[in-house]
Parts: structure tokens; C-alpha cells; sequence
């Protein structure tokens, strides 16, 4: 029987060991949560969320939705698992991100061919394995692979945003309204008037905050201190410029005051977090503020002056590879080529994204998949991740990866002529795919 070791539990190794099971490999599935946990996971549960419980938009005019119907056609599995745990969010997917984890975890346990163990894996031998062991792997199963890769590995440190309890929202003050719909109540609104919107920048700005090196061991002490972009707190972006805010996560643009028939001077939008709806996540706040700050700043915001909160915004360190130098183009080690690289580890960034890894890692192992259509988000993503760099940042699904399409055509359209033809590509080369058999290690 084939057999294979995964590393981490998470989105990858979940998704990455749901296809190779359904594909008749024998699936050693290892997971040290439970016994050990880390510095954002609540539960032991497979595929836990630890930031937003959005998996971004659906729609075909955006880059995520586009991925997400090109892993659809690639026979994804947490997808559908994902609809499942589905929760209201407009064009979006988000989940009640405890039923989510709780199903995958079912699957996974309930599958004859995973076994599901909790120990911690802290090095390396040569069976088959995909280590996906994420933005927060252990130290020691960390420092066993620089001994295989050397010094090149990258860190930045990631931030979550707090939640709130639905029953302790002012909706007096708060309404209920997605960005450009008049019949879409899935998102909360927190409007700000100048005053209000200035004394919470200034909070933000003068708020108390956790330093990096709480959070880490001796071993990560000495790494570089930055943020991956698009996770940058929210206090740091108010020290960017006073209107920063109000033009980015907190532009009210599309979003007027059904009570007032105005637009506020900027909002904050709540998400919901469970089916339930009992808590809500504040978009856009990821913070590394002490808890005694948030719960002062947090409750400046119109509507949460009485808040409380569920869970507080934390900090975490992020660790992932460059892997273009450390890996073959099948995301195998160069120094050790029977282990495999997926999920956050291997450079990509987002929750759908790191789903898409575990499910090329074990493509590429089960049926040794060639490199996917160049018009596809999967094809340049992979391409983009085994292609040296000068400066290399982790990524996401976007349209600037495609090859241009000239057509002069709104920018709308021309995003959906992007999907279109990548989904036409990829549905061809699934066609005429005459897959070999897997690799022999």
C-alpha cells in the first residue's frame, strides 16, 4: 500500500491528506495539538482557524473566487466542507469557524485510511512526507529543517482582531448593511463622525502594546521584525497618517447611514463569527495592542462603548521558506527529496491558498501533476513560489499574477474575462491530462 507521513493538521495537511486517502494511500496524519498547543490555537481540532473566519469572496470578479472555482474544479475537499460550516458574509465565505474544524475533524478521524496521531514530529527520517506544520511551526521541528536548508528561511509576524458578544453590540447605534447593497444585512456598521474617528486614531497611536519578544522563545529572539503586508495592525496603519484608516479598512464608501441617508466620516464593519450569530469579529482591527488597551480603544468605537469581548487581537510569529532556493519545482527539498513542502510554510498566504498547496502538494505526489495552465491563479502561484526572488514576500490569489488580457474593457469585465479564461484553460487540461503514474521513492 502507498504510504505517507503529513506533518501539521491544519488546512494543507487536512486537505493534502483527505486526497490522497480518497486516492488509496495509507495516511499517517500527525498533528501536536492537543498535547502541545501554540500561541493562537484554541483547540486540537484539524484545520483550525486562528485569524478571520472569512475565506474571501466567491465571486468570479475577484482573484480569491477565481480560486475558489478552479479548486472546485480540481475536486477540493474542504471546500464543500467549508459551505457546509457557512455562515452569512454577503459575497463572502465565512464559516462559524468551530463547526468548520469540528467537520474536518470528523472526516479526517471517521476516513479508513488516516490515522490521526498526536505527537509533536521534531525531525526528519525518510519515509514520504508533506511537512505542513504552518506559520507556527514548533521550534524544534523548525531548527530540523534549517539543518536541511540552511539560513534560508524567512520570518514576519502575523496579527488577529478581537471578537465581541452579539448581545453586548449597542444596535441603536449600529446598522446593518453590505458595501453597495440595500437588501444584504450580513455585516454590522459602526459609524464614526470626525471627532469620534480622530480620538480613536489617536487612542490607536498612544495605545499600549505587546513587543514581539513576549511572544517568542530564545530561538526566534534574534529574527527580523516585520509584517507581512496585509496583516499589518491596525495601530500600526494609524501611524502612517491620520486619513490612513478611513481610506483603507475603515472607507465608508458604499456603506450610508440607512438612518441618517449620509455617509459617516468612516466605519468599522463587524462580521459574524458563528450560525449562531452570538459573536462578531471586528474587519480590519488585527492588533498587537496589551488586552487592557483594547478593551479601552476598542470600546471607543460607536456602538461597542459597552462591548465584550470573546476573544482579544494577539500577535504571532510567522514562519515560512524561500522556497524557490530551497525546493525542486515540485516543492520537494533539494537536500531531502522525500519530503514535500504545503501550506503557509511554502510561501502562500491565506486560508484558500494554503487549502490550494495541500491539494497540489498531493496532486503532484499521487499522480505527479505537471505545472498547471500559466492563465490560472493555481499555475502562477506555483510558478511565482519556484522562481527566485530578490525580496520574497509570501502570496495570495491575485489578478496581477495572469497574463494580460488587452481587451479595452472595464475593469469589472476584464477581471471576469480573467476567470473565464482560466477556467476554460483549466478544464482543458484536465481533459487531455494523461496522468502517470505516482513517483517512486
Amino acid at each position: 500500500m502507498k504510504k505517507v507521513k503529513i506533518v501539521g493538521a491544519g488546512l494543507a495537511g487536512s486537505e493534502a491528506a483527505l486526497q490522497l486517502a480518497d486516492n488509496g494511500w495509507q495516511v499517517d496524519l500527525y498533528e501536536m495539538r492537543d498535547k502541545k498547543t501554540t500561541s493562537a490555537h484554541q483547540t486540537h481540532l484539524c484545520a483550525e482557524l486562528v485569524c478571520s473566519n472569512s475565506l474571501k469572496s466567491t465571486l468570479l470578479s475577484s482573484a480569491s473566487g477565481l480560486l475558489k472555482a478552479e479548486l472546485e474544479m480540481m475536486g477540493c475537499k474542504l471546500l464543500p466542507i467549508a459551505k457546509k460550516a457557512a455562515v452569512p458574509a454577503g459575497n463572502a465565505l465565512a464559516v462559524d469557524r468551530y463547526l468548520f474544524s469540528e467537520y474536518v475533524h470528523k472526516t479526517i478521524i471517521n476516513h479508513p485510511n488516516i490515522k490521526l496521531i498526536n505527537e509533536e514530529v521534531t525531525a526528519f527520517d525518510d519515509t514520504l512526507t508533506i511537512l505542513a506544520t504552518g506559520p507556527l511551526s514548533s521550534d524544534k521541528i523548525t531548527q530540523s529543517l534549517i539543518k536541511d536548508i540552511g539560513d534560508n528561511h524567512l520570518y514576519f509576524f502575523d496579527a488577529i482582531a478581537p471578537v465581541v458578544y452579539t448581545d453586548t453590540i449597542n444596535m441603536d447605534i449600529v446598522f446593518s448593511k453590505s458595501r453597495y447593497s440595500d437588501d444584504n444585512s450580513d455585516y454590522l456598521n459602526c459609524p464614526f463622525n470626525k471627532d469620534e474617528y480622530l480620538n480613536f486614531v489617536d487612542a490607536l497611536i498612544k495605545g499600549e502594546k505587546y513587543e514581539a519578544k513576549e511572544f517568542e522563545s530564545e530561538f526566534f529572539n534574534n529574527i527580523e521584525y516585520k509584517f507581512y503586508e496585509n496583516c499589518i495592525p491596525i495601530e500600526e496603519l494609524a501611524r502612517r497618517g491620520v486619513d490612513t484608516l478611513r481610506y483603507g479598512t475603515m472607507r465608508p464608501v458604499g456603506l450610508d447611514d440607512p438612518r441618517t441617508g449620509k455617509r459617516p466620516y468612516a466605519l468599522i464593519q463587524l462580521r459574524i463569527e458563528n450560525r449562531n450569530k452570538t459573536t462578531y469579529n471586528l474587519v480590519g482591527c488585527q492588533t498587537m495592542l496589551k488586552y487592557g488597551a483594547q478593551k479601552d480603544i476598542f470600546r471607543l468605537i460607536p456602538g461597542l462603548e459597552n462591548a465584550d469581548f470573546a476573544r482579544y487581537g494577539s500577535i504571532h510569529r510567522n514562519t515560512y521558506i524561500n522556497t524557490a532556493k530551497v525546493c525542486n519545482e515540485n516543492f520537494s527539498l533539494k537536500n531531502r527529496s522525500n519530503i514535500f513542502v504545503a501550506g503557509q510554510l511554502s510561501g502562500v498566504e491565506g486560508y484558500v491558498e494554503s487549502i490550494f498547496s495541500g491539494l497540489l502538494v498531493a496532486n503532484i505526489i499521487n499522480s505527479k501533476l505537471p505545472i498547471l495552465p500559466e492563465t490560472t491563479i493555481m499555475g502562477q502561484i506555483w510558478r511565482f513560489l519556484t522562481t527566485e526572488h530578490k525580496h520574497f514576500l509570501p502570496i495570495n490569489a491575485n489578478f496581477g499574477l495572469l497574463p494580460a488580457i488587452l481587451d479595452k474593457i472595464g475593469k469589472k469585465e476584464k477581471k471576469l474575462e480573467y476567470s473565464q479564461r482560466a477556467l476554460s484553460d483549466l478544464s482543458s487540461f484536465l481533459n487531455s491530462q494523461q496522468r502517470s503514474d505516482h513517483y517512486e521513492f
